[in-house]
């Protein structure tokens, strides 16, 4: 579904992506993982259109989309969620859910003159759908609190509500984990497999913690130093001597430190 090819994003002298080349399959859940540094969310950023690149291309479903900015990249099926959850803080999750989709009636002031019952029929149907995927993410409980007030993991099960809201093709995580208790980031992993093999979304996932990528990617992309450094299994990647090297600056006696990182 994605292919980049020989991409490079550099801050002055500093090439935080250098080269990297990848492809990520339709249907997979591909994890990508790598020391601090190693260009992983600038990758993700160049792929998404939140920074262009400074060479290399980047095509999905054949098509070159490199450059092109997010809201262009929305339409075509390509999501990404944040570190950071951005969310509407003070609006309820149902509402965050419902500002989703592009292109509502109420967008227009016509069609809040004139078209009232157009509008009211539209959010009709948002709103059955806003309920139909907080009943899948298991937060229906919360569909009337305000988004901002509930935790870390529930505004990461948001992020991924978001992306049901429209027909998206490929959804990029970025460290789904952080700061998530660890009774929620498994349900997350389970939602994860679900929109996966029941809603065929394929995702690219960054993340560190190495039990969650193992539990949920096949196959794992190891970047460092800007570009690709291997690609496998979760067990093949833990027993490369590359990987190893590039995360601990050390040898083999270490490798099984790897699952820690």
């Amino acid at each position: 579904m994605i292919k980049v090819d020989n991409l490079h994003r550099h801050f002055g002298a500093f090439r935080a992506v250098d080269g990297a080349s990848l492809e990520i399959a339709t249907g997979s859940i591909t994890g990508l993982v790598g020391p601090n540094g190693a260009g992983k969310t600038t990758l993700f950023n160049v792929i998404a259109g939140a920074l262009p690149p400074t060479s290399g291309t980047v095509t999905m479903d054949g098509e070159d989309i490199t450059g092109l900015p997010p809201h262009e990249l929305f339409h075509k099926g390509l999501l990404r969620t944040f570190q950071i959850a951005h969310e509407f803080h003070s609006m309820t999750c149902r509402e965050n859910l419902m500002m989703v989709p592009g292109g509502q009636s109420g967008e227009t002031l016509w069609n809040t003159w004139f078209g009232r019952k157009r509008i009211a029929d539209e959010e009709r149907a948002l709103r059955a759908k806003a309920d139909e995927v907080l009943d899948f993410l298991t937060i229906s409980h919360l569909a009337d609190h305000p988004a901002g007030a509930v935790s870390g993991g529930q505004k990461k099960l948001l992020e991924l509500g978001r992306t049901m809201m429209v027909d998206a093709k490929i959804v990029f995580l970025d460290e789904v984990g952080a700061g998530v208790n660890r009774t929620l980031l498994n349900t997350i992993a389970d939602t994860i497999v679900r929109l996966n093999q029941e809603r065929d979304y394929t995702f690219c996932v960054i993340e560190h913690d190495m039990d969650f990528i193992g539990r949920i990617c096949d196959p794992v992309i190891v970047m460092a130093e800007g570009k690709k450094l291997a690609e496998g299994t979760l067990d093949e990647i833990k027993a490369n001597e590359q990987v190893i090297e590039a995360y601990l600056g050390t040898g083999l006696k270490n490798k099984d430190q790897v699952a820690t990182v």
